[in-house]
């Protein structure tokens, strides 16, 4: 029996950009319509809306797909989420693009005053990485969230799915499967009006 967390890392072993991609979408689909996951089904229909979009996405180098939503990390319960800030760092993809070399790591990491840690600033300094970090205990004002707005719009979406909002589930596996699928879902409508 196939379960939803096996479909789900399957599709996310998708969005890796590889010519045999069409073929194993295809089994994909037919494989998720085949169970018994209504949940799912939206899905699968959204995705036959625009196949030969769907399947270039799938396929060719030449989209953002591969880096929206693939760096996540789930603390535990009670935890400070300053503690994955470097598994984060470590885990950024290359970015491509430009010619010559891709990048592999930003200039400047923005972070409100959770993040306020010296020993997370010296080793984001240590890799090359300018450490703009609110500091706790200091006046509002600092200009930060002219720049972080970007970020909490870009996580906002995630709000949209109420599995997300509040974690329910107990196994960490079954949340990553929903994040991923969530982050999927998101590029995909974010897409959806450029492919017409």
């Amino acid at each position: 029996m196939i379960t939803l967390a096996d479909l789900i890392r399957a599709f996310a072993g998708l969005l890796q950009p590889h010519p045999d991609n069409a073929a194993l979408l295809d089994e994909w689909l037919e494989t998720a319509r085949a169970c018994d996951l209504p949940h799912l089904h939206s899905f699968t229909r959204g995705l036959d809306q625009d196949t030969d979009a769907v399947h270039a996405a799938l396929t060719l180098p030449f989209h953002n797909g591969g880096t929206e939503g693939v760096n996540n990390t789930l603390t535990g319960g009670h935890r400070n989420d300053v503690t994955q800030l470097i598994p984060l760092i470590e885990a950024i993809p290359p970015v491509r693009g430009k010619v010559g070399r891709p990048r592999r790591r930003p200039d400047v990491l923005l972070a409100d005053r959770g993040y306020d840690h010296d020993k997370y600033r010296r080793l984001v300094r240590a890799k090359g990485i300018t450490p703009v970090i609110g500091r706790r205990q200091t006046p509002h004002g600092s200009g930060l969230g002219r720049h972080r707005w970007v970020v909490e719009q870009t996580l906002a979406p995630l709000h949209w799915f109420c599995r997300l909002r509040i974690r329910w589930e107990i196994r960490a596996d079954i949340h990553q499967g929903f994040l991923a699928l969530a982050a999927a879902l998101i590029c995909w409508r974010r897409l959806q009006p450029t492919l017409r």
